[in-house]
This record gives structure tokens, sequence and C-alpha cells, in this order.
């Protein structure tokens, strides 16, 4: 029989040891460290401010890898690829005030994303909180209600003994699904006083898995063995869950033909019979899907992208599995599914029957041939061409990151990915500047893989101080930029206003970064791209030209 003293955790004789004479002179910026190591943290991202170089100075004095940025903004890109490409929880180290400020539009992408960002910023000295207005540098009435509605979480500390629960909280939401951002204050003299807390040396922080309930993926089974035209949706949920190959499993048990969202780039080999690739803004996938008499979707809300912008209406029996509870039937009544969607997809393969359809691979054979048909009566073989270029040079294996830019636009829908978890663009939230810091996130994740930008030269002007930063730590990423002097991509919306920018030389300002750089054509773009990407360390290839996007059919 078990009792719960039983369960008790006794200190061993070196943690009695270390909690009786911790080293002199640790301070809440040495917790705070020490927490992250005993979570696994190796690698931490961030700048220093006044506030926070406590902080600093504590991972200084420790073994973490600090990757510093040249703005908060591109340091919680670089982050936020770092933990799409790891899966693991990152530490984004910030300072008070504008510091903290200026991440916000990485953490909304990171929160779009579902990407585990554990932002930790410092704060005004406890004296200042509450809206005492003490006229500290810095000061803000109620620095986290700026980022409550943003982040997945938020977690204040206010004593240096908070400090290893509350860290351990946050990395633990950050990292039960669905993944998401989280957000950790810790006052300046907090971070700055010596403690007589003992070195932390065990720290817990599991994720809670979401398995399904077994009523709901047994009535999905039933429904599926059973369809006569399923289809499946896959999201960026089946990617980040590393669910491509449950997924793969079940789509050829029930013949059911795969589109991939733009988040859920890779979720299903793009060449395979039954894929649909990835063309959700066009009218013949929308009305495929709406023919569907049983619609799964996994890992995805059927957002405005993934709905050919709300003109989709399902006239079939929708199944929906998601991590995020508020995104379950919020477009769309169905079946909904509250699930990690790896858990989801083994209880169906536990459940459901083989269901032949040998007519399945020519009923996405015709549909494919029928999109191709609509792009070929636009003039638009140089953006496709541009795609193939960039296939052709990238490794099968290296992460492609892209901004908001018509390229990237077109990638959405046509561009391969080869595998699971190699291609992230920004279409979360959208913002500018997000592929060549979130590149150089990637490259410091896996390093000695080749790691490619794409930027239109008005997203690239949000990112050039980061040249610095790749030069630096030698990354290993090739930057695209495609310069077309402007905003292009607004200009195909018909605006003019403001959308057309004096732009600076990229290839010599590269070169005055110590940047390898080179302009390029597009008949020369593979052949530049595979030396660049074959090539140590950074380098930017710039090419000059107009592209224009395909024609909307959600009009």
């Amino acid at each position: 029989m078990t009792h719960d003293h039983d369960l008790v955790l006794r200190p061993t004789e070196a943690q009695k040891a270390a909690a009786l004479a911790p080293p002199p002179g640790r301070t809440g910026g040495d917790l705070v460290v020490e927490t992250l190591r005993g979570l696994g943290a190796t690698t931490v991202f961030g700048l220093p401010g006044q506030h926070a170089l406590a902080l600093f100075d504590a991972v200084g004095r420790s073994d973490l890898r600090l990757v510093g940025l040249r703005t908060e903004n591109n340091a919680g890109f670089a982050a936020d690829a770092y933990g799409r490409i790891t899966g693991e929880a990152v530490p984004l180290l910030l300072s008070t005030g504008p510091g903290a400020l200026m991440a916000l539009p990485a953490l909304a992408e990171a929160a779009a994303a579902s990407a585990p960002v554990l932002a930790i910023s410092s704060q005004v000295p406890v004296a200042g909180l509450g809206g005492g207005r003490r006229g500290h540098l810095h000061e803000l009435r109620d620095q986290s209600a700026s980022f409550r509605d943003v982040v997945k979480s938020v977690h204040t500390v206010r004593t240096p003994s908070q400090i290893p629960s509350v860290i351990a909280e946050a990395w633990e939401s950050a990292l039960t699904a669905p993944h998401g951002p989280v957000f950790v204050e810790i006052p300046e003299d907090v971070l700055r006083a010596e403690t007589i807390v003992p070195q932390v040396t065990g720290v817990d922080a599991a994720p809670h898995e979401l398995a399904p309930r077994p009523e709901l993926t047994a009535l999905a089974a039933h429904w599926l063995e059973n369809a006569t035209r399923p289809v499946i949706i896959a999201g960026g949920g089946v990617v980040r869950s590393d669910a491509a190959g449950k997924l793969k499993q079940l789509a050829e048990r029930l013949n059911a033909p795969v589109v991939t969202t733009f988040g859920g780039k890779g979720a299903f080999p793009w060449t395979h019979p039954l894929s649909l690739q990835s063309w959700l803004e066009d009218r013949h996938m929308t009305d495929f899907l709406e023919d569907a008499d049983v619609l799964l979707v996994v890992g995805s809300g059927l957002g405005e992208l993934s709905s050919n912008y709300h003109t989709f209406f399902p006239t079939g029996r929708v199944v929906q599995i998601d991590a995020d509870l508020g995104k379950l039937e919020s477009n769309h009544a169905g079946l909904g599914i509250h699930a990690d969607a790896r858990l989801a997809l083994q209880a169906l393969l536990e459940t459901v029957a083989e269901r032949p359809d040998p007519s399945a691979p020519e009923r996405v054979r015709l549909l494919l041939a029928d999109i191709a048909a609509r792009l070929a009566t636009q003039d638009l073989a140089l953006e496709q061409e541009l795609l193939g270029s960039i296939r052709t040079a990238l490794p099968a294996r290296s992460p492609s990151f892209w901004d908001m830019t018509i390229l990237s636009y077109w990638a959405w829908s046509a561009f391969d990915p080869k595998h699971p978890n190699t291609m992230h663009s920004a279409q979360g939230a959208g913002g500018l500047g997000y592929a060549f810091p979130a590149a150089l996130g990637a490259c410091v994740a896996e390093p000695g893989t080749p790691v490619l930008a794409v930027s239109g030269d008005g997203g690239a002007m949000y990112s050039v101080a980061d040249l610095a930063t790749a030069k630096q730590h030698d990354l290993d990423v090739t930057w695209l930029i495609v310069d077309d002097g402007g905003y292009g991509i607004l200009r195909e919306y018909g605006c003019e206003a403001g959308t057309r920018l004096a732009g600076p030389d990229f290839v010599a300002l590269a070169l005055s970064f110590g940047v390898p750089a080179t302009t390029t054509t597009p008949e020369s773009l593979t052949a530049d791209l595979k030396k660049a990407l074959a090539t140590p360390g950074p380098s930017v290839v710039v090419l000059p030209a107009k592209l224009r996007m395909f024609a909307p059919t959600h009009l």
C-alpha cells in the first residue's frame, strides 16, 4: 500500500550540503538562470537593458548561450523560429518598458503560430508597482497588461523565492498544447538583490498531454469509414505535434484527399497521389472541400486564409480536432474534439476501418489540373519559375522562412516544402520583418544546416541591422531579397499611397557588414542560390523583379 508520505522526494546529501552553503553573491538573476538550466534551456535570445542587467550578468556567469539580436522584435522572431524548429521552450530576455513592448509583434506571431517562447522581462522596482507612478525609468501603469491579450499566459514574480516556481509554471504553460508564448515579469530589485535561496537543483515542469475523449473519436471514425467523399484539411497543429506520419497513415487507410493549410505546409507529402497540396485560395479547391460529405479538420481553426477568406461553407459533416479549445467550431459547426493532433490521429488509427476508394487519386488529379489551367490563363510563368528555382537550389532538409511579400504569398499555395517543419512564414499575425531574424534563430537551432530567408525590399528594411548578428555569429543563412521598389503586395491590392519606396543598394549594404552579396536574375537564381547556400556563413542574394499575384477567387 502506498501512502502520501512515501511520495515525498527527500533531498540527497549533496542537495543538503548545497542548501547549507549556497555560493556567495548569488542574485535573483542567478535564480532565473539556474531554473532555466534545470528545465533544460541551453540558449537564450534577447537584448540587455538597464533594469535587466542583473539577469544578463547571471547569464554571463553561466553556460547558457546568449544570442543577442539588434532589436527586441527581431530577437522575438529568432526565438519563435528556434521554438518551432526544436519544439523546445526558448527564453527571450527583455528589459522594462520600451524593450519589452518592442517584442509585442513577435510575440503576436508566436501566439498565432503556437511557438513556445518564454519571454522574461524586468520591471520597475517593487515599490513602483501598482500604479504608484514614482517616476522610474521605463515605468508603465501595468506592463503585464500590454501582454495579457497577446500571449498565452502572464506570470509575475514579486520576491526571489517565487522565481523558480513561477519560471517552471510559465515553462509548462508554453509547452502544454497548444504551445504558445508566455510572459514573465520580474522587478529590477528582485533580480539584483542577493538571495539566501539555495541553488536550484531540481525543477519539474512537464507539459500536460491533451488526449481526445474516446466517444468522440469513435463517432468520428464511424463517420469517416462510412463516408463517400471524405477529405482532410491538415493545419499547423499536425506539424507542431509531429503527427505527419500518422496523418499519412490515416489518409491512406481512408483513401481521403488531403489539403494542407499555409501553416500546415509539409504535413502531407506534396506529390502523394492523395495530395491536394495547398491551393486553398482557389475556388476549385473551395468547391471540392464543400462537396465532401465528411470533412476532417486537424490542427486548424479554418480561419480567414484557410477558408478562402470565409467563402467556404461545408455542406457535409465536419470533424474538427484542435488543441486550442477556443478554435473548436469557431467558424463552422461540427464535432469538436479538443485534443493534441498526434494523440487524436492515433486514436482514429486504432478505431477506423479501411475505406477502399480507387477513384480518389483521379479526383485529386483532375482538381489540380483545373487549378493549373486557371493559372495558365494569367501569364504567371515568371512567379512559378522562381519558386521552382528556389526549390531546386534549397536542400530538401533545409528550413526556409518567408516574409510577407508576393513570392511568399505564392509559396503558401505553390511551394513544395519536402518535409514537415521546414517551411515557416509570418502568415499567423502577418507582420513584416519576420523572415531574416527567424532564419537566424533556425541557424542557431540547427548549426551546420543552411537556412534560407525570403523577403521583399520593404520587409528587408525591418531586419538589416541583424546582418551584424549573422556576421558576428557566423550563421549559415542565405537571404534572398526580392526588390520591387516598395510594398509590391499592397500595390497588387490597388494601393499606391506610401507603397513606393526609395531603398538602399542591398548588395553594397551587405558588403559593408562583411557579408558576401550578389545581384541575381531569374535565369541565374538557381545557380546563385546554390552557391550561397553551399558557402558557410551568411550571404545575401538580391533579385530585382516585379512580381504579380494570381487572380483571387473569393471576390
